[in-house]
């Protein structure tokens, strides 16, 4: 006996369902593809992960057997951790994160790394250590970010599943540039990494990606439990319990005109939810809910406050202060600048947002937006200066469109939405109340089987 999951990457790699055969033809695949998109890195020796595949035990665990890489900000034992940062470049982790040794034992195989963003700032990723990662369906353009790597190497068919992180769209905007899915779930239901503060920053989440709903829900299953030495626990999760289903939906589009959007990101959308009006699902139009300037305002706050607390020590020092990218010096400087009010300003304002959210979802199952506002772009570009003409003032503020989710912690499914005009993959958010993960793989899954965008389209490479 061998796990579904196992099964299911036997089928499309074409090879005997056993971890040995897999890993071979894991390895193949790695070898065709990853060149030009660099999406997998520090990847460990061929003899010995053919030497642990060999030895791996037959069973159903989960995830026994199967081949994963570990995005580049998390620990995987004896595994380099460079976070994409020159500081931390060679740094070999001496444990596993919590995730990754629940992954382990549920029987994967870990054999390497994903690329990242330098400390996962920016949805594009590039970095001094490991350099570009290019986007499937044209190198030329941003794979997203700051899952990239993982979303890149899934498009490619490296890999069946790949972990990712979320703060501000990490798990979905890539998914979405790349024709896969990804999934930020509830705050809490992935217990973080064990360091630091565990109290007062709610904003970032580790989560799975996939080729497939299933595949998320397998994935989710294992990494999600509460941790003791950890608050805000939020249960536990079953795959089992994420079978296909339909619901309402109400449709945001860009905000009421608050979201600038490049041609053709809304139209595909919008396609998107005719066909799922096709498969059962009921789509209302809802106007702009609450204030998108207030939103973003809590957000830049909240977010410069984390991450000033988590990379201030690098900036204390002259000499790693002037190894950070500038993006991360302007977030620590702008956190350290915060007063103890405007952090809890900003608090408000999320809080009200939450109550605001909680009334819309007793009236639709999830909220849809797009994935991104833009299309994948110029890899050598560090961001999207504008927009439909509208200057970003930020280099973050051309993936705006993420934060409604984020800021409040409830859960979001990114699903592939189809290709655009110049056969570039868009994706949709679907966002649902805190607690309803299973429900939204569900309603991804009865999208799945009718569209499975992943092997319909798959990138040339």
């Amino acid at each position: 006996m061998t796990s579904p999951l196992l099964d299911q990457i036997a089928g499309r790699l074409d090879c005997a369902p056993d971890a040995a055969s897999v890993m071979e033809a894991t390895l193949d695949r790695i070898a065709a593809c990853n060149g030009p998109v660099n999406a997998a890195v520090s990847l460990r020796s061929r003899d010995a992960l053919m030497a642990e595949a060999r030895e791996a035990p037959r069973d159903t665990r989960p995830l026994a057997g199967v081949p994963v890489a570990i995005k580049d900000l998390a620990n995987a034992k004896g595994l380099p951790t460079s976070m994409g940062s020159p500081l931390f470049a060679g740094q070999v982790a001496e444990a596993d994160d919590l995730f990754v040794a629940r992954m382990r034992a549920a029987g994967a195989i870990v054999i390497g790394k994903t690329n990242t963003p330098e400390f996962g700032l920016g949805s594009h990723t590039f970095n001094p250590v490991h350099g570009l990662t290019g986007n499937p369906y044209d190198v030329a353009l941003s794979a997203g970010g700051s899952s990239g790597g993982a979303a890149a190497a899934l498009a490619c068919g490296m890999f069946e599943i790949a972990d990712g992180s979320d703060m501000m769209g990490s798990l979905r905007n890539p998914a979405g540039w790349c024709n896969v899915y990804g999934m930020r779930p509830s705050f809490g239901l992935v217990p973080s990494a064990r360091k630091g503060d565990s109290f007062l920053h709610q904003l970032a989440t580790n989560g799975p990606m996939a080729r497939s709903p299933a595949g998320l829900a397998a994935l989710l299953e294992v990494m999600a439990g509460p941790d003791p030495e950890q608050p805000h626990g939020a249960g536990t999760f079953a795959a089992q319990d994420a079978a296909p289903r339909t619901g309402r939906i109400g449709w945001l589009g860009d905000w009421g005109g608050a979201y600038p959007m490049e041609p053709g990101v809304l139209e595909t959308c919008q396609a998107a939810l005719d066909q799922m009006r096709g498969l059962g699902f009921e789509v209302v139009e809802l106007p702009p809910p609450f204030s998108a300037q207030a939103l973003w305002s809590a957000w830049v706050t909240l977010r410069s406050w984390a991450i000033a607390g988590g990379l201030g020590p690098l900036f204390e020092h002259e000499a790693t202060r002037a190894a950070l990218k500038p993006a991360a010096r302007w977030e620590i400087e702008t956190g350290l600048g915060l007063s103890a009010m405007d952090v809890h300003r900003a608090s408000v304002i999320r809080s009200d947002w939450f109550a605001t959210a909680a009334s819309l979802f007793a009236e639709v199952d999830v909220l849809a937006l797009p994935t991104a506002q833009c299309w994948p772009f110029d890899a050598q570009l560090i961001h999207p200066a504008e927009i439909a003409g509208v200057q970003m003032d930020t280099y973050h503020r051309w993936m705006e469109v993420v934060i409604p989710a984020s800021l409040i912690g409830v859960p979001a499914v990114a699903v592939p939405a189809g290709f655009g005009p110049k056969g570039l993959p868009m994706g949709l958010q679907l966002i649902g109340a805190r607690g309803s993960d299973a429900a939204l793989i569900g309603m991804a899954e009865t999208w799945h089987r009718a569209t499975d965008w992943p092997t319909a389209r798959p990138p040339v490479l």
